[in-house]
């Protein structure tokens, strides 16, 4: 069944607020560090101890850019990648530096189904969960957990990216019910984070995008492991080149003006 309502994640007078602060979520090492290098972010000191994840500042573009990543697992020495370290993070980042608009960046697995190919840079229309099933009256939709994004009409044609719906879940592959459920809504997009930086950014009324790059073609018949490894440095350096870009659109702007 497709999903209908979704929730806007601003206040209508965050939309009119101009950009000035702007917090980047990403939750993997290779997507943070080319951003962080480029932008010439420097390390925050004691981010969020005892919690895993940290951050870098600076000055660009006239405004002030902080990118969180949500750190290593400290038992397996693995990226803290899914939706609980997403909401961690973003939280902790939004209490500390109260940013104008949050992006959550990072690689993603693509539908060709919706025009989605391998390097290919989306920006996230709508957030949901595909794999919060809870088939009780209001709790299914709290499962599904769709929140708008704040509209980029302007920045996608002058970028020339593509836009889609974005879902998230906790785990790589996918069962049947989550593919019956991306499939119906016309989900563009399947990754681990955006919906749970939604979900945060909603708490805080703050302005929220996806930007996120295409590893693996989930509806093409290779397994998305082999796929995400061989293109992950391939579609990391999209996300590093399209950052630059967005940002510099961003500035100046209000997010009603994106």
């Amino acid at each position: 069944m497709a999903t209908t309502l979704a929730t806007p994640t601003s206040s209508s007078d965050a939309v009119h607020k101009p950009i000035q602060n702007v917090l980047i979520t990403c939750a993997m090492t290779a997507e943070a560090l080319p951003m962080v290098e480029s932008l010439g972010l420097q390390p925050d000191e004691q981010f969020a101890s005892p919690a895993p994840c940290f951050s870098w500042s600076g000055q660009h573009f006239g405004m002030q850019i902080h990118i969180v990543q949500n750190g290593k697992d400290r038992e397996h020495s693995v990226d803290n990648v899914g939706t609980v370290p997403a909401a961690l993070s973003t939280y902790l980042a939004c209490q500390r530096f109260q940013p104008d608009l949050i992006i959550s960046v990072g690689t993603a697995g693509g539908f060709q189904s919706q025009g989605a190919a391998i390097g290919d840079v989306f920006l996230g229309t709508t957030t949901v969960n595909h794999d919060r099933r809870i088939p009780i009256p209001g709790f299914d939709k709290y499962g599904v957990g769709a929140h708008t994004a704040v509209p980029t009409t302007h920045l996608q044609k002058a970028l020339g990216l593509k836009a889609g719906m974005v879902s998230s879940g906790n785990s790589l592959d996918y069962t049947e019910q989550d593919m019956t459920f991306m499939s119906s809504n016309k989900v563009a997009v399947k990754e681990m984070e955006a919906a749970a930086v939604a979900w945060v950014a909603a708490m805080f009324k703050a302005p929220m995008f996806s930007l996120k790059s295409i590893t693996d073609i989930v509806d093409g018949g290779r397994p998305p492991q082999e796929e995400f490894l061989e293109n992950l440095q391939r579609a990391a350096t999209a996300l590093q080149e399209a950052i630059l870009p967005v940002l510099k659109f961003v500035s100046g702007k209000t997010a009603a003006e994106l």
